[in-house]
C-alpha cells in the first residue's frame, strides 16, 4: 500500500523481444487486410498483390485504424492481446482513443531504421516505453 493509501498494482513492463514477436503477428495481420484490398480492387497478381495510389492509401488508413482502435477499445493488437499483453496509461487506467492516437501516430517516429528508434528508446527505459509511450503516458504490460 501506498502512502495515499491506494494499493499500488505490481506490473511487468514488456520490452523489445515481446513487442517484436506481437508485431510480426500484426504485420501478418496486415498482410491479409493487404490482400482483402488488393481483391477489393483487382490488384492481385500471379505472385501476390501490388497496389498503389488510392487502394496503397486505404491499406495505409486501414493499418493505421487498426493499431489505433484495437489499443484504445481492447487494449492491444491482436498481436499483443494473443500474447497476453495490453497497453494502459501510466496509472494503470484503460488507454482510451486519444492516448492511443497520440502513440499511433509516434509509431511514425518508433518505426524508423525498422523500429531501433523504438528498440533503444525501450531499452533506455525503466517502464520499456517508447517514444509513443512517454508522450501518451502509456505503458505495456503483461496482463496479470
Amino acid at each position: 500500500m501506498s502512502e495515499t493509501g491506494l494499493v499500488v498494482e505490481e506490473r511487468e513492463y514488456v520490452g523489445v523481444g515481446l513487442r517484436f514477436v506481437a508485431q510480426i503477428i500484426d504485420a501478418i495481420v496486415f498482410f491479409a487486410i493487404g490482400y482483402v484490398v488488393a481483391f477489393m480492387t483487382g490488384n492481385i497478381t500471379e505472385t501476390g498483390y501490388h497496389i498503389e495510389g488510392g487502394p496503397a492509401f486505404m491499406l495505409f488508413a486501414l493499418g493505421f485504424l487498426y493499431f489505433w482502435l484495437l489499443e484504445a477499445f481492447l487494449g492491444g493488437t491482436l498481436g499483443k492481446l494473443i500474447l497476453g499483453m495490453r497497453v494502459q496509461m501510466y496509472d494503470g487506467s484503460a488507454i482510451g482513443l486519444v492516448p492511443s492516437l497520440i502513440r499511433n501516430i509516434l509509431r511514425i517516429v518508433d518505426g524508423l531504421f525498422i523500429y531501433l528508434v523504438a528498440a533503444i528508446l525501450v531499452w533506455s527505459s525503466p517502464t520499456r516505453q517508447r517514444l509513443g509511450d512517454r508522450v501518451a503516458q502509456t505503458v505495456v504490460v503483461k496482463n496479470s
